[in-house]
């Protein structure tokens, strides 16, 4: 009876230590799982901190590039934009504002005092852009053209937006080919021509008064805005974090 009760005593904690293997088993599991969690999270926070700072420092280049370009044009036409109707603003672009000098209602032709204002502005222009102290950081330069929502004798609001694309993309075109041919910038035509587009937009981006109604004079305009190598930076940086993810 007496060795039936050691037995039962010996099988007892046979059972007691193999159960107590088992947790330390299962502890020792569950806190390697938590140490290869807390490493992924150390390496993700990592990578997440080099992709911050990598946007931060070509944000930071960029702000300067734009804060100097904005000025060296800004020195340049001060003078001549509202003479030409025309607007300097802070994203670099440059509105042509003035639509009784640009174009006739529905027409594409540019009118002679928008070919004056373009032979007088493109070179002085194109001298800045693609000087060697930008030309490189630059990606694009696009000439675009806008129209307010309106057509006359358009039956509905997606034929007045498609004539009016058609419309813009045209006078874009138009714009584009004068310039081009400029003897005064031809010494710059094989950069102007892998950077200089035609984009004509509509009525997608009209310029709005306060009360948000549209101004439908100055909504009619071209535009000449640059696409900085920034942009496209930080782009490819966004891109290839989404690829990792």
């Amino acid at each position: 009876m007496s060795q039936q009760r050691h037995d039962g005593l010996d099988n007892q904690r046979v059972e007691e230590l193999e159960h107590e293997e088992h947790w330390v088993a299962v502890s020792d599991l569950m806190g390697g799982l938590m140490m290869v969690f807390l490493l992924i999270a150390l390496v993700f926070m990592v990578i997440v901190e080099l992709e911050r700072r990598k946007i931060r420092d070509v944000a930071v280049v960029y702000e300067r590039l734009r804060t100097q370009l904005y000025e060296d044009l800004r020195r340049e036409f001060a003078e001549d934009l509202p003479r030409w109707g025309a607007e300097l603003n802070p994203d670099l672009s440059i509105r042509f504002l003035r639509t009784e000098l640009l174009f006739d209602r529905g027409e594409e032709e540019l009118k002679p005092d928008f070919s004056a204002i373009l032979s007088d502005f493109f070179p002085r222009y194109v001298r800045i852009i693609a000087s060697d102290q930008y030309r490189l950081d630059i990606n694009e330069v696009r000439i675009e053209g806008h129209t307010d929502r309106g057509w006359s004798d358009a039956a509905t609001e997606d034929e007045a937006y498609i004539r009016n694309m058609e419309l813009s993309q045209a006078r874009t075109r138009t714009t584009l080919a004068y310039v081009l041919g400029l003897d005064s910038v031809s010494y710059r035509k094989p950069w102007l021509k892998s950077h200089l587009t035609a984009n004509g937009l509509s009525s997608s981006k009209p310029v709005l008064y306060s009360d948000g109604e549209e101004d439908s004079d100055r909504s009619r305009r071209v535009e000449f805005r640059l696409r900085t190598d920034a942009e496209s930076r930080i782009e490819a940086i966004l891109r290839e974090g989404g690829d990792g993810g």
